[in-house]
């Protein structure tokens, strides 16, 4: 006797259920008592031994098809209030990475990052949430996200100037015919740095940047410690940024688009 079961059945606490692909066959089928039974008791139950992956072809003297219980192949269910995890929920549905641009969908993540990343450091913010929300509806496009399984990780937002250094008013415009990129913010979720995670953004935005023919360099400031790691990305100081907030001063970096020369010194990434 054979049964075949169910190639996929329904995950159950985190494994699969009877997975066997298989034929079951029945070696003998003789009455065992349960621990405790005693010998006669009529709810003694009929035990088959069971052997997997046997020849179909079975000698019809070892079965009785008049004592055989036969078996039903059932899905599992998960318990009354219980849910899958997350992972097994995502796993065939999200990438498990993605670079793409950012969304106003996407705006209270970004926000909640940057302020784990300075508001408990320094006290502000590069962009708040209305800033944030202003830059994704005037130019998305200048803007890259790095999601790995529908989280967001990391992120980079920029938007268009027109003149050949920054000025107070950089930080809130966005001048559509400009041909330079101001970056106002990268920034990475906590739990992810120490992972060259801000490297390999950056490297991909500069990248995504030099596919725009209008956008000629881009321009960015930060303060005076930083800028070894932007120098390896191309970035070059210009001197102090006219920008201040509070006491903080900063170094205005910029970097040419064209040639893609920041490509070849950091195509390992």
């Amino acid at each position: 006797m054979e049964l075949e079961t169910n190639k996929r059945q329904k995950p159950f606490g985190g494994s699969w259920g009877l997975e066997l692909g298989c034929p079951i066959e029945v070696l003998s089928v003789c009455p065992t008592r349960p621990k405790g039974q005693t010998p006669g008791d009529p709810s003694q139950l009929w035990w088959p031994l069971l052997k997997l992956g046997q020849s179909r072809d079975m000698p019809a003297a070892r079965m009785s098809m008049q004592r055989i219980c036969h078996l039903k192949p059932e899905a599992l269910s998960m318990p009354p209030g219980a849910s899958e995890s997350p992972s097994c929920q995502r796993r065939h549905t999200l990438p498990a990475s993605e670079f793409r641009c950012l969304t106003l969908e996407d705006a209270v993540s970004v926000f909640e990052i940057e302020r784990q990343a300075f508001i408990s450091v320094s006290g502000i913010c590069p962009l708040y949430l209305e800033e944030i929300r202003h830059f994704l509806t005037l130019c998305p496009e200048l803007s890259l996200g790095w999601f790995e399984e529908g989280r967001l990780v990391a992120f980079i937002i920029g938007s268009l100037w027109d003149e050949e250094r920054l000025t107070q008013e950089s930080l809130r415009l966005h001048r559509p015919g400009g041909r330079v990129a101001h970056l106002h913010v990268l920034a990475v979720h906590h739990t992810f740095r120490q992972q060259g995670k801000g490297s390999i953004l950056l490297w991909r935005y500069l990248h995504h940047l030099g596919g725009q023919r209008a956008v000629r360099r881009a321009v960015l400031m930060c303060e005076e410690a930083l800028v070894p790691f932007y120098e390896k990305f191309g970035f070059r100081a210009v001197g102090p940024c006219a920008i201040t907030v509070g006491s903080l001063t900063f170094t205005e970096l910029q970097c040419s688009l064209r040639g893609q020369a920041f490509l070849r010194r950091n195509s390992g990434y």
